[in-house]
C-alpha cells in the first residue's frame, strides 16, 4: 500500500507543482509528501524531480514515470468501482436485449423497483423475439429462452418455463374442446411467422413424441398478438407459461391437451460476454432478475 501512497503523492506534487500545495489539497504535511517521494525515488533509484526554490520540474524519468503512475491510479479506481459492496456507485447505462413478451410481463413490473434502487443507472431494453449477439456494439445482458448458438459467451439459466396450448373460455364453448391432439387439425389455430421451434406443436402420445402439423389461419411476429388473439376468443395458441401463467390463473385462457403434454420445460438464459470482469450494472441486474423469478415463480 505505501507503494500506492508513494505514486499518489507523486502525481499530486507534479498536478501541483510543489509540495506545499499538494500536502494542502490532500489533507497532508508538506514533510509527508516530501517523504513519500523520496522514498519513491529511493525504490526507483531515479530522481523524479528537478527541486527548484518554489516549483519542481519532472525530470525525464518522472514524465515517463508519470505515464504510467496514473494508468495505476487509474486502473485501482475502476477496481474500486466494482465492489458490489457499494451499489451506489452503479451508474451508466445497462444495455438489454430480450424477448417482448418477457420485458413486458416479467421486466417491466419490477424495472420501476429496480431502478428506484439504482438512480445513477439508466436502462435501455430493445426487444426481438429472437436471439441475436450484439455484444460488440456495446450490449451488456441478453435474456432468451431455447437453444442458444455455439459461441464463447456466457449463459447463466436464470428459470425455464414450459409451452401451454390453450384457448379462451369463449372459443371453447364456441367450438368445443379438442379431446386428442388429432383434433387440432379442425380448430383455428396461430402461429409465429418467423422459422422458430416454438412452431412445433409436438405432445406425448402412446409414449412417443409426436409433432401435429398444425395449419395456421394466421402468423404473427410477437407472442403479444397470439395471445389477443387467443384472448378475444379467435382460436388456439401456444404460448410459453412465462408468458400467459397471469391469464390461466384468472382463467382467461384455458390449458387444453394438458394429458398430452410433453414433460419439457424450456430454459432461459441471461447472457453476458465475460464472467470475469463483470460491471456492477450487470452484476446488480442479475441479482434483481433471479430474486424476483424466485418471489414470482412462473409456474400456473
Amino acid at each position: 500500500m505505501d507503494n500506492y501512497s508513494q505514486m499518489l503523492a507523486f502525481i499530486w506534487a507534479t498536478e501541483h507543482g510543489n509540495f506545499s500545495a499538494a500536502a494542502r489539497s490532500n489533507g497532508l504535511t508538506p514533510s509527508a509528501i516530501s517523504k513519500l517521494i523520496t522514498r519513491l525515488e529511493d525504490r526507483l533509484q531515479t530522481r523524479l524531480f528537478q527541486r527548484g526554490t518554489r516549483n519542481l520540474t519532472l525530470t525525464e524519468e518522472g514524465a515517463a514515470y508519470l505515464v504510467s503512475a496514473r494508468e495505476v491510479v487509474n486502473a485501482m479506481a475502476e477496481a474500486d468501482s466494482l465492489a458490489e459492496a457499494f451499489p451506489t456507485r452503479v451508474s451508466g447505462t445497462l444495455r438489454i436485449h430480450t424477448m417482448t413478451t418477457f420485458a413486458k410481463h416479467q421486466i417491466l413490473p419490477w424495472l420501476p423497483e429496480f431502478l428506484a434502487t439504482y438512480p445513477a443507472l439508466s436502462v435501455d431494453i430493445q426487444v426481438g423475439p429472437q436471439y441475436i449477439d450484439q455484444f460488440e456494439q456495446g450490449l451488456d445482458i441478453a435474456i432468451h429462452s431455447g437453444v442458444l448458438p455455439d459461441s464463447s459467451r456466457i449463459a447463466r439459466k436464470v428459470g425455464e418455463s414450459a409451452w401451454v396450448i390453450c384457448a379462451s373460455p369463449e372459443y371453447i364453448e364456441r367450438c368445443g374442446r379438442p379431446n386428442h391432439p388429432q383434433d387440432l387439425v379442425n380448430h383455428d389455430c396461430f402461429n409465429f411467422s418467423f422459422k422458430s421451434a416454438w412452431n412445433n406443436w409436438e405432445f406425448e402420445i402412446d409414449n412417443h413424441k409426436t409433432l401435429i402439423p398444425v395449419s395456421a389461419k394466421a402468423c404473427f411476429a410477437q407472442g403479444d398478438l397470439l395471445r389477443q388473439m387467443a384472448l378475444s376468443g379467435a382460436g388456439i395458441v401456444k404460448l410459453a407459461q412465462f408468458h400467459i401463467g397471469a391469464d390461466i390463473r384468472k382463467g382467461r385462457l384455458i390449458p387444453l391437451l394438458e394429458e398430452y403434454a410433453l414433460d419439457e420445460k424450456e430454459p432461459i438464459y441471461m447472457v453476458y460476454s465475460n464472467r470475469k470482469h463483470l460491471s456492477p450494472r450487470i452484476r446488480v441486474f442479475r441479482d434483481f432478475l433471479e430474486t424476483k423469478i424466485a418471489e414470482q415463480p412462473w409456474a400456473i
